[in-house]
């Protein structure tokens, strides 16, 4: 296997998803996910254990996952906000379960309906279900830190507060945490100051990535200071699709093929195919045709060689 220098984590099938109100339907989402893990994107957020009366999206999501699950190599991620998402992304026998916290309560309340404290209880539950599992049948669990750079709601949110919550998270059993730019509120010198201070606070093994919006067009700009700085995972979303429905004006992940192009372009390692890449474009925009897909790369295509 070739040595990967940067992991790209694609978001699309959860976090593009969840801001659609068009169903993909499932057979879609399969081959979609199948056209990514070709293309060679070593991980994917396949959806979200959650209530389908809130996300009918995700209606299928044991199914979607369970597939996801027989790809070869392929590093199959959900997203679970509380015990019984948990429960179920167990059953579906998935690599990675991603936990949400939102730095700013009030976001958190919107999102989860759980504050803090709440969800660090949740957090504690289902480590302690995990903790049940074989140790070589155990899922990564992330402690996901949106929000952390700022929020539509609240405003400005205090590094000192995110680094609290990082070990909040630690202590109560995460493998791991992330950095997510919820809002797309981050610039380069804010992503590269957050992420030495809580590197100062829980080390750097237990934060490698991050998950950032282009909202106000600062994507690339800060997934390269976060890359100088040395995370090597970087979460994205095929055609830039989706956002969070809990924060008011928060659109526009970073489009997976400008970052491909833009690491690849840098002489970092992918290890994913970029003609391949843009079939696994051509599947969303077929089961999608009313959603823009979005993309510089894709539009210009890739420079002489």
């Amino acid at each position: 296997m070739n040595k990967i220098d940067i992991e790209v984590s694609e978001v699309g099938p959860r976090d593009g998803l969840q801001s659609i109100s068009q169903i993909m339907p499932t057979e879609a989402k399969k081959r979609w996910i199948k056209a990514l893990a070709l293309a060679g994107i070593p991980e994917i957020e396949v959806g979200s254990f959650v209530p389908v009366r809130i996300f009918p999206q995700f209606a299928d999501m044991m199914e979607v996952a369970q597939y996801a699950r027989t790809i070869e190599g392929l590093k199959v991620a959900v997203l679970v906000p509380n015990l019984k998402g948990a429960e179920n992304a167990i059953k579906a026998d998935v690599h990675k379960l991603t936990i949400p916290l939102s730095v700013s309560e009030t976001h958190s309340l919107r999102n989860v309906n759980r504050t803090h404290e709440q969800m660090l209880d949740e957090v504690k539950s289902i480590v302690n279900l995990i903790r049940q599992l074989p140790v070589d049948e155990r899922p990564v669990i992330e402690g996901a830190l949106s929000t952390a750079f700022g929020c539509t709601i609240e405003g400005s949110v205090p590094e000192d507060r995110v680094v609290e919550l990082a070990e909040a998270l630690m202590e109560a059993g995460c493998d791991e945490v992330g950095l997510s730019d919820t809002t797309g509120y981050a610039n380069p010198v804010q992503v590269k100051r957050l992420i030495g201070k809580v590197w100062t606070a829980i080390g750097r093994e237990h934060l490698t990535g991050i998950h950032l919006h282009n909202t106000r067009g600062q994507g690339l700009a800060n997934v390269l200071a976060a890359v100088e700085v040395g995370l090597t995972t970087i979460d994205s979303s095929m055609g830039g699709i989706g956002g969070c429905p809990a924060a008011p004006g928060a659109s526009g992940n970073i489009v997976t093929e400008d970052l491909v192009f833009l690491l690849e372009a840098m002489g970092l390692k992918t290890g994913i195919d970029f003609d391949k890449l843009m079939a696994a474009r051509n599947v969303v925009a077929t089961a999608l045709p009313d959603v823009e897909l979005y993309g510089f790369t894709p539009d210009a295509g890739l420079p002489l060689s």
